[in-house]
């Protein structure tokens, strides 16, 4: 269960105003921090950050402070509030206690003051929402009347009712923000769910599929997958038992050794479809490509992300060729998929337009990001 942490800024608190606009909206180069920080962290935040500037806040090391910092872990949301406004999200990338990079970063624009912001967190994530802090009360059961103060955590009964009925913070602020509605867990559905998924798995590996070419299509359109999202600027991941795979055949070996930490759901349901892209710690899309095994064995290692995050919207998509178009359609009409929506939530593209997209991009890279491919995938039923 990940913490909530909430950062009150008064709307005329100048000097605040002005740290973040310096070390959280235009970010902060690694050069500037790493030589303040010993080499674990270092790796830490490379793994996380790669080579990018980043978003960076501290408090002071009260004790009140400090003891909601101690309880601060990788993933753990953040949210920043500014007056009545909730001014950014984020997520918990990695802290330090280090004065030394406190007075790199930040300096004393009232005057002579020794004491720093020494309790610093490294935040992943960071983007500004500008919603009514009162869509957080109503999330939270709290009064209307509620008011922040300083630096504050979300108490364990609290959390507890939260996550008790919904996923992801992050996803359903954002679907606020964006008009939608917002779902809450059906425990039932979910045990009927993946009865049906167990069922569906064992047909599945009844069936054999030995088909060398169909195997090596099936490569080819995972490592066109991977290179459209390295060129676009995400990390990409895919399961460890293909990663050798795609060693031997195209000599690429920069794969991250875990799935990074802090996604918004248990890797589980992540590390094993066929692509994924990710930014820090939030899923930018998944692929599932599908060959010759049956259509819906993608389809159910969706199902798993939407039961278990059924707030997040980021791009879920079949890639298979064009002549398995209706067999796609035909599985997102079985009563799971129908259940959850895949008609408007799962795209399909074919290797057709899969391969138009890599051609164009081969010499570049400029223009390409997820929206592309979702724009040449197509919602089908």
């Amino acid at each position: 269960m990940k913490n909530i942490f909430l950062l009150y800024v008064p709307p005329n608190n100048m000097e605040a105003l002005v740290h973040y606009q310096d070390t959280i909206i235009n970010r902060v180069s690694q050069d500037r921090i790493f030589r303040f920080l010993n080499t674990d962290l270092k790796t830490k935040l490379t793994n996380v950050f790669g080579h990018k500037s980043i978003a960076v806040w501290g408090s002071r090391d009260s004790g009140a402070n400090r003891s909601k910092f101690e309880r601060m872990n990788q993933g753990d949301h953040l949210l920043v509030i500014e007056g009545d406004t909730i001014k950014l999200l984020g997520a918990i990338a990695a802290k330090t206690i280090n004065p030394d990079l406190s007075r790199e970063l930040w300096k004393n624009l009232r005057g002579e003051n020794n004491e720093g912001w020494n309790l610093i967190y490294f935040i992943a994530n960071p983007i500004e929402i500008n919603l009514p802090f009162l869509e957080f009360k109503r999330l939270f059961n709290y009064a209307l009347n509620f008011q922040l103060r300083g630096f504050t955590s979300i108490s364990p009964d609290k959390l507890n009712e939260f996550y008790a009925q919904y996923d992801d913070l992050y996803s359903i602020l954002l679907r606020i923000k964006m008009g939608e509605t917002i779902i809450k867990k059906e425990q039932n559905f979910y045990e009927e769910a993946i009865e049906e998924t167990n069922s569906l798995l064992k047909d599945q590996e009844d069936q054999q599929y030995n088909d060398h070419k169909e195997i090596s299509d099936h490569l080819k359109m995972q490592w066109k997958i991977v290179q459209l999202g390295l060129k676009s600027g995400s990390k990409v991941w895919v399961p460890k038992n293909d990663q050798q795979k795609i060693v031997n055949e195209y000599s690429f070996n920069t794969f991250e050794k875990e799935f990074t930490s802090g996604i918004d759901m248990p890797a589980k349901y992540v590390e094993n479809i066929d692509v994924v892209w990710k930014e820090e710690f939030r899923i930018d899309a998944a692929f599932e490509i599908e060959n010759s095994t049956a259509i819906y064995s993608g389809l159910l290692r969706f199902s798993d992300l939407k039961i278990v995050a059924p707030n997040s919207n980021y791009p879920l998509i079949i890639v298979a060729p064009s002549s398995r178009r209706n067999q796609v359609a035909e599985q997102i009409r079985r009563p799971t998929f129908k259940k959850l929506d895949f008609k408007s939530k799962v795209r399909y593209l074919s290797y057709e337009s899969l391969n138009e997209i890599y051609d164009f991009f081969d010499n570049s890279s400029s223009g390409l990001n997820i929206d592309v491919l979702t724009g040449k995938a197509e919602l089908i039923d």
